[in-house]
């Protein structure tokens, strides 16, 4: 794989696989973050002489059919905002498109093409014909092979990940890796199913294990404790028991902030676990459990964030990620954080250029962290 910097771009048409796929609320982008991350690149192209293709999905529309409500035409007024130029658009843009040097032309959604997501070789073809240079900064689409990212790069003329693609393979590889120890990971999330591989994975690669929000729940319930009506995954409590068994770095909770309704008004109390009470809802980490996990946080040299740990939506039961997301800004240690939640909360709390490293990827960030082979990343690595 011939490394970025190096390429020449003076009269080049690249096709650069974005992911954009943000959200959207009456037709308008909520958030740009993932639009931001990626304008480095795209003005360096630019610099350099380059023309951009950018190809990009909104959402999960029924393959093959439009979805008016997905459009990336939505996207152009932010995209022309944050790059600070015009961008064209182009609705059937598959069969050929020729641009002038330093324009930029914004594709339809990628996934109203029949084939994209079963990686239709004769779709990949037509995407390479496109283009001189095709570029991946896309890792958050990366655990897929679909025919935009790993398809296309199969027939390109020259393929390329991008900047941004993997600044994201760096700082997740130093932090499962070569990380430098103690290192903390703090998971949260409301189903244990869907991460179960992660914490596996991570128990083995961490000194110090920190698990929120409805994982924590379970762990409390398993370890005896009664939770009252809090949420958490029945189907999963027996696999859940063996997990936790099996694992002895997990920092474990004192106390919780309960309420009797899941409301942004309900008052909460704090308890310890031997008084939570039958129609309790858990809904934050108690100060003498957090008082544990910023000394934790406090003495690491690496720390990976992956979910918020309490109900951080509602502002009387905001402080445990509050206090998490702070003292990671606060910390000198090389963090990474990810997930949707978390870069939601990230920016609640106003951290977000303080931490070290926070990744746009979802899908991709767990299963790069569970220790699973990338197909984007084998096809890229190709010659």
């Amino acid at each position: 794989m011939i490394p970025f910097e190096e390429l020449d771009f003076e009269d080049k048409q690249v096709l650069l696989r974005v992911d954009f796929n943000v959200p959207l609320e009456n037709k308008k982008v909520t958030n740009d973050f993932r639009i931001r991350q990626t304008a480095p690149t795209i003005h360096k192209i630019l610099d350099k002489g380059g023309s951009i293709i950018l190809v990009t999905h909104i959402g999960r529309p029924k393959e093959g059919a439009e979805d008016l409500n997905l459009s990336t035409s939505t996207l152009i007024p932010t995209l022309e905002k944050t790059l600070g130029l015009p961008v064209k658009f182009k609705k059937n843009w598959i069969d050929g498109v020729r641009i002038n040097k330093g324009e930029v032309l914004l594709c339809e959604n990628v996934r109203f093409l029949k084939g994209e997501t079963s990686n239709d070789s004769q779709l990949a073809k037509k995407m390479s014909k496109l283009c001189d240079i095709f570029i991946n900064e896309a890792f958050s689409n990366s655990h897929r092979a679909h025919a935009s990212n790993y398809g296309v790069a199969q027939f390109a003329q020259a393929k390329v990940a991008g900047p941004l693609f993997l600044s994201e393979v760096q700082a997740l590889y130093k932090v499962v890796k070569k990380n430098e120890s103690p290192t903390v990971a703090i998971v949260g999330g409301s189903k244990i199913s869907t991460k179960t591989a992660l914490i596996k994975n991570l128990s083995k690669q961490v000194d110090h294990l920190i698990l929120g929000g409805g994982i924590a729940n379970l762990i409390i319930k398993a370890r005896g404790h009664q939770i009252g009506k809090s949420l958490f995954e029945k189907g999963a409590y027996e696999d859940a028991c063996r997990l936790f068994k099996d694992i002895d770095n997990i920092v474990f909770p004192i106390d919780v902030v309960c309420a009797s309704e899941f409301s942004k008004t309900a008052i909460g109390t704090i308890r310890p676990l031997n008084e939570i009470r039958e129609n309790d809802l858990i809904l934050d980490f108690g100060p003498k459990t957090l008082k544990k996990i910023v000394s934790k946080i406090q003495s690491a040299k690496t720390i990976l964030w992956n979910g918020p740990i309490g109900v951080f939506e509602f502002d009387n039961f905001a402080n445990g990620t509050r206090t998490i997301a702070e003292t990671i800004a606060e910390s000198s240690a090389f963090s990474v954080a990810g997930g949707g939640d978390t870069i939601a909360s990230i920016e609640k709390f106003n951290v977000s250029d303080k931490i070290s490293y926070i990744s746009t990827a979802g899908g991709a960030f767990l299963e790069f962290l569970e220790g699973k082979k990338s197909p984007v990343i084998s096809i890229l690595e190709e010659n």
